[in-house]
């Protein structure tokens, strides 16, 4: 399906283009040829409508979480997941 439609051309084929946007993309609607709106599905208008709460606030939130379920996160959780060795030489060949 298009990306793109007309005003008219989308009032047309609505119930066909909302069931395309429900699986994902966005749809342009356009008068003259020219974007004047987007549909898109309520997950993803959801998405983009959350507040940004920053890197500090959300690092305090998963504390909390993390707290309040009783998680315990050791040294041997992060065991192998960072290359100690020295240098990434790469081999010329």
């Amino acid at each position: 399906m298009q990306k793109q439609f007309s005003i008219s051309e989308a009032k047309n084929r609505l119930p066909t283009i909302i069931h395309y946007v429900e699986k994902g993309p966005y749809v342009e609607l356009t008068r003259r040829g020219k974007p004047v709106a987007v549909l898109l599905s309520i997950q993803e208008y959801e998405r983009l409508s959350r507040k940004y709460t920053g890197f500090w606030n959300t690092l305090l939130q998963f504390r909390r979480k993390v707290e309040d379920e009783g998680i315990e996160i050791s040294d041997t959780d992060f065991k192998g997941l960072r290359d100690l060795s020295v240098g990434r030489e790469v081999e010329l060949k």
